[in-house]
């Protein structure tokens, strides 16, 4: 009778009932979802904390990029407000709120893209 055996009862058998083997399934998952977190989720999550620590830290005289990639200078930011005062231009002033800054640009002054010296 052993070769009229289903191959489905041979493999549970050759396992010997090994109660880890559906763990054993899901670990790849698991170990895709780890690296996923390492490499794609926590970085964020501290380019974002980063980012808020240098919003609540805007001073005057900080250059700031808006979301809408317009440069300006921070001529009024007053701590706990969430409104802040940019010159996008000499004599243009427009206030922002303060989520809609992307970057805090530090350093000198960049030169202009169409300098050629």
């Amino acid at each position: 009778m052993i070769p009229f055996i289903s191959p489905a009862y041979a493999q549970d058998a050759a396992g010997g009932g090994l109660a880890g083997s559906g763990v054993l399934q899901f670990l790849p998952i698991v170990l895709i979802f780890g690296v996923f977190y390492f490499m794609m989720i926590r970085p964020q999550q501290q380019q974002q904390k980063a980012l808020k620590a240098q919003l609540a830290a805007v001073k005057r005289g900080d250059r700031v990029l808006t979301s809408g990639g317009i440069v300006a200078v921070v001529q009024k930011a007053r701590d706990g407000s969430s409104e802040i005062e940019v010159e996008i231009a000499p004599n243009v002033r427009v206030t922002v709120i303060r989520e809609t800054l992307t970057q805090v640009i530090t350093g000198s002054t960049p030169a202009a893209a169409n300098d050629v010296k």
